[in-house]
């Protein structure tokens, strides 16, 4: 959103409207940093200028000047801009999304709430980030007022559904349905909708209904992408693989734990397989930080392009900038931390990168039985940069990739990845969970059998990892076996690793 409506090439004479202008262009044409000098020195002579401020700040954000732009959003507020519950709104993001203040985050939405009440997107916000905690009842509330504001909200319809415990109310599944049916329903709308059909209906046992809905989310999530929409790629999916057994296996001289700033921690694997529980596991039991899905990594990865070709000519000059960069920010989101979780299932790509920037880095790896991990793949709402999921054989392919690129990786860094089983954990809690500790060195105090109700989880298993450990999940894939015979003839050579 750009609010600016009165300051091209920045002069320092001329008329406010013409230099906004100016200014403007700069902004419009993706000259980042000029038009950033170019708002300075228009607050500077006129710090008046509210819009000004908000247009800065936006730039601010999107460089993760984050201090910055806080700042600035700040200033936009005391010069009095217009809309100002949107301006808590883009504070909130920037404390709950990059800093982990969510404390701060709620603040800024119960600010925009108390400037106006009736604005959804920081009720829906607000819903969300009292799902993050584990607080279910407020969230419904919150969803709740949203879709009495809003009753064409169909996002916020599918989150109220996937609130509900179990199967939820009898009459969801057809509200759900009409909702399905509403000619006003986009297409990302009706995916979200026809997922949280089919968890409702999983949940109720009805496997060939609850098989539908999910095949119908997935072909609507595939239509919600446009005509730009990549499919999967298998045959680039196995170049890729090819190239990273191919790169240069990078080995540091920095002597271990001789970096400065926290430890980080890496949890990775497929997705849906165990890393979340995973994680809060070890943050409640062995008092690591919880980091989430950081991007840390593939921010690298964008920086050493092409990749990881570029790996070759990796000096360890560049090597120990990256690592402290990556290092600062770990120190800089979770001060005093010793020990930093950093758990992106996808970073299992880039194990070769994590070896040469942390010599030292412990890595967990988390599996689970083939079937299981496919079928629930496919059941989740995913993001299209993940275009695979969208298919249950893609998912296999790709799941047949992965295991591929972790066979090699083992042979090079075998000594510092640990094996999680997901199915073996939920059995035998203890004696896994002890095994962890031994080989993260940390002591696991208490064995955790849950992940605790106030720690934000901004993942799809906000609800599976509160409750305790169960075992309904092993062996999910019984009840649909009517739809993966394809699947499990494909994957029939593979086992939990």
């Amino acid at each position: 959103m750009r609010r600016a409506g009165g300051a091209t090439g920045m002069t320092v004479g001329g008329s406010p409207e013409a230099i906004v202008n100016a200014a403007l262009k700069l902004d419009r044409e993706g000259r980042v940093a000029e038009a950033i000098a170019a708002y300075e020195q228009i607050l500077a002579r006129w710090p008046g200028f509210a819009d000004i401020w908000y247009n800065l700040a936006v730039l601010q954000r999107g460089r993760r000047d984050l201090d910055a732009a806080l700042a600035s959003y700040a200033r936009a507020l005391a010069a009095g801009v217009r809309g100002p519950e949107a301006v808590h709104l883009n504070r909130s993001v920037i404390y709950t999304d990059y800093l982990g203040q969510h404390e701060a985050a709620e603040r800024e939405l119960n600010a925009a709430l108390a400037l106006n009440p009736a604005y959804v997107p920081a009720l829906l916000n607000l819903a969300n980030l009292h799902e993050d905690h584990g607080r279910r009842a407020e969230a419904r509330a919150l969803l709740e007022r949203a879709l009495a504001l809003e009753p064409a909200r169909f996002e916020a319809l599918a989150r109220y559904a996937n609130l509900a415990r179990g199967a939820g109310d009898p009459a969801l599944p057809d509200r759900l349905r009409r909702a399905l049916a509403d000619t006003a329903a986009s297409a990302t709308d009706r995916a979200s909708l026809a997922f949280a059909l089919g968890r409702l209906l999983d949940a109720a046992g009805d496997y060939p209904g609850a098989f539908a809905a999910y095949a119908r989310a997935n072909l609507e999530s595939r239509a919600s992408a446009g005509p730009g929409f990549s499919a999967y790629d298998r045959a680039g999916q196995v170049a890729f693989t090819d190239r990273l057994i191919a790169a240069p296996i990078v080995r540091s001289q920095a002597s271990p734990g001789t970096q400065p700033g926290p430890r980080p921690v890496f949890i990775c694997g497929m997705f849906r397989s165990g890393s979340t529980l995973a994680e809060q596991l070890l943050a409640s039991g062995a008092g690591l930080a919880a980091g989430g899905e950081l991007d840390g990594l593939p921010r690298i990865v964008r920086e050493l392009h092409p990749f990881p070709e570029s790996l070759a000519t990796l000096g360890a000059d560049r090597r120990d900038a990256l690592a402290g960069s990556y290092l600062e920010e770990l120190a800089r989101r979770f001060p005093g931390a010793a020990q930093v979780i950093d758990k992106r299932p996808d970073n299992f790509l880039y194990i070769g990168l994590i070896k040469a920037l942390f010599p030292d880095a412990r890595i967990v790896h988390t599996v689970r039985a083939p079937l299981d991990n496919c079928l629930s793949i496919y059941f989740l709402h995913l993001d299209h940069a993940m275009p695979y999921a969208l298919d249950l054989m893609d998912i296999g392919h790709y799941f047949r990739e992965y295991r591929r690129l972790m066979t090699h990786w083992k042979t090079s860094f075998g000594a510092d990845i640990h094996d999680l089983d997901y199915d073996v954990l939920v059995r035998s809690p203890e004696t896994e969970l002890a095994r962890l500790g031994r080989f993260l060195g940390v002591e696991m105090s208490g064995l955790p059998s849950a992940a605790p109700g106030t720690r934000a989880i901004k993942t799809a298993s906000v609800w599976q990892v509160r409750e305790p450990l169960y075992t309904t999940s092993s062996g999910r894939a019984a009840h649909y076996a009517f739809a993966l015979k394809q699947l499990r003839a494909y994957l029939a050579d593979l086992s939990p690793e």
